[in-house]
C-alpha cells in the first residue's frame, strides 16, 4: 500500500455528505455507498485509498471531521441492553438494534452471526457470570464469606445500568420458553452450574450442606436474593424506611441458607468476613 496517497477532496466530501445523510458515522459508511455517492465503482475508490479504508478515515479527520468507528460489536451490545432494559427480550429485533446503533444488519449478522449470537454477548457483558467464576475459582477461606459474596455478586448484576439482568431474568422466568429460553439454556446456565453448582457440590462432599439435589441447593441459594431484587424496586417506595437495606438484605439471606444447608454438626471452615 502505498501510504503517500492523497484523497482528492470530492471523495472526502462524498464522504462526509452520506454519512450525515445517513444519520451515521463515516467509519460506519459501508465503501460502496460512498463509491457510488462520489460517482464511481467500489474497485475504483478502493483502487484510489491504495487499497485501505483507513486512507479515506484519515483523510476525513484531516478534513476536521472524527470519522468515528466505535466497534460496530460494542454499540450493538450497549444498544441491545437498553432496548431489553426497557422493553424486555421480546423486543430486541436485528432490526430494532441496527437502528439504535446506527449500523447496518449484514454488519451485525457478520458480528454476531444471528439474534442468539447478539443476545450471547449480552448476556456476557451484562450477567454476572465471569464475576461468579472469577470468585469461586479461588473462594473466601470463610464458607459463610463466599456465600456473602455470592449475594454481593448477584446484587451488583442487578443493580448495574441498563437493568439488563433483571429484565433478563424476569422474562425468563415469565416466559420460560419465551426468546432468551435458548440463550438461557446454551450461556448462562452451563456456566452457572460450572462455577455455583460445582462450589457447592463441593461443600456436599465435604459434608458442609445437606446432600441435597444440586437444583435444589441452587435455588434455595440464589431463588430468595433473586426474587428479593426483582421485586425491590416495587416494595421500596411502599414500604420506606422499615424495608431493609440491601446490605442488611445480604446478611438476612446469608443466614438464612446457611441454617437451610447446613449439616448438623457441621464445622465450617474459616470464620466470619
Amino acid at each position: 500500500m502505498d501510504r503517500n496517497v492523497k484523497v482528492p477532496e470530492d471523495l472526502v466530501e462524498a464522504a462526509i455528505r452520506v454519512a450525515r445523510e445517513r444519520g451515521s458515522d463515516v467509519a460506519d459508511v459501508p465503501i460502496g455507498v460512498i463509491a457510488d455517492a462520489a460517482g464511481m465503482s467500489r474497485s475504483t475508490l478502493v483502487r484510489r485509498l491504495g487499497g485501505t479504508r483507513k486512507t479515506l478515515d484519515d483523510a476525513v479527520r484531516a478534513a476536521g471531521v472524527d470519522p468515528g468507528g466505535r466497534p460496530v460489536r460494542d454499540r450493538a451490545i450497549d444498544a441491545a441492553a437498553v432496548l431489553i432494559a426497557d422493553n424486555g427480550l421480546a423486543a430486541v429485533t436485528l432490526e430494532g438494534v441496527a437502528a439504535a446503533a446506527g449500523c447496518s444488519l449484514p454488519s451485525l449478522h457478520l458480528a454476531f452471526e444471528g439474534r442468539d449470537g447478539l443476545l450471547s454477548a449480552v448476556f456476557e457483558r451484562y450477567m454476572p457470570l465471569l464475576d461468579l467464576e472469577n470468585l469461586l475459582s479461588r473462594p473466601p477461606a470463610s464458607t459463610e464469606a463466599t456465600v456473602r459474596t455470592i449475594y454481593r455478586t448477584f446484587v451488583d448484576g442487578f443493580s448495574r445500568e441498563p437493568r439488563v439482568f433483571p429484565a433478563i431474568m424476569a422474562d425468563v422466568l415469565a416466559r420460560p420458553a419465551g426468546p432468551g429460553r435458548e440463550v438461557w439454556v446454551a450461556t448462562a446456565l452451563p456456566r452457572l452450574l460450572g462455577s455455583v453448582g460445582l462450589w457447592l457440590a463441593g461443600e456436599v462432599e465435604a459434608g458442609r450442606f445437606k446432600p441435597l439435589p444440586l437444583p435444589i441447593l441452587a435455588q434455595l441459594l440464589i431463588g430468595p436474593l433473586a426474587t428479593h431484587m426483582l421485586l425491590r424496586p416495587a416494595l421500596a417506595p411502599v414500604l420506606g424506611a422499615e424495608f431493609p437495606t440491601i446490605e442488611e438484605a445480604v446478611e438476612a439471606f446469608t443466614g438464612a441458607f446457611l441454617d437451610a444447608v447446613t449439616n448438623e454438626g457441621a464445622v465450617l471452615p474459616g470464620g466470619d468476613a
